[in-house]
């Protein structure tokens, strides 16, 4: 990115995002992949009734109840970032990596039990084998952000980022029918 700017001038920003989840708060934009792969889509599945259970591989992590912890950024905590690194751009702001996510991490069994809380839903879960390649821990550092273009999530408990999720979610089973 820095290279390709040096060599032809076009400015860049890469902004990595660590697990964006969530939905606009107002129900208009939500998160719909097929197939789907992430995790908070995935439980809100399961509790609508569109998964018949969600699964968890690993138990055995070192971590404190023994699944993985990730760090969950809200999709409009994503949106504001990228107008503050449009806005960095155009006023002629250097071409940067940045890491962008929430500097907390929530486990997998506490994104399942805040997903069953908020959705008032007691879905299936299973236990499954860890999956090659998982590591325990993933946490964003988003201090160069916050520092170099004041970007500060707004949306950072996870209860919040689940529930916009889940009012999308609703929603988008209304429209099914």
């Amino acid at each position: 990115m820095v290279d390709f700017d040096h060599a032809y001038g076009l400015k860049s920003m890469s902004l990595r995002y660590f697990n964006a989840a969530g939905a606009d708060a107002d129900g208009e934009l939500g998160e719909r992949h097929i197939p789907e792969t992430h995790l908070v889509p995935l439980v809100l599945q399961a509790a609508s009734g569109r998964r018949d259970n969600i699964a968890i591989f690993g138990t055995d992590y070192e971590t404190p109840d023994g699944t993985c912890v990730r760090d969950y950024i809200h999709i409009h905590d994503l949106c504001s970032a990228h107008l503050l690194g449009l806005e960095h751009l155009v006023a002629g702001g250097e071409s940067k990596a940045y890491n962008m996510g929430n500097g907390q991490g929530y486990s997998i069994k506490e994104v399942i039990d805040v997903a069953q809380k908020a959705t008032g839903t007691d879905f299936e879960v299973k236990l499954g084998d860890r999956r090659d390649g998982d590591p325990a821990k993933l946490v964003a550092d988003a201090s160069l952000l916050q520092k170099e273009l004041g970007w500060s999530p707004q949306y950072t408990d996870l209860e919040t980022i689940i529930r916009h999720a889940w009012e999308w979610e609703q929603k988008y089973d209304e429209w099914k029918n």
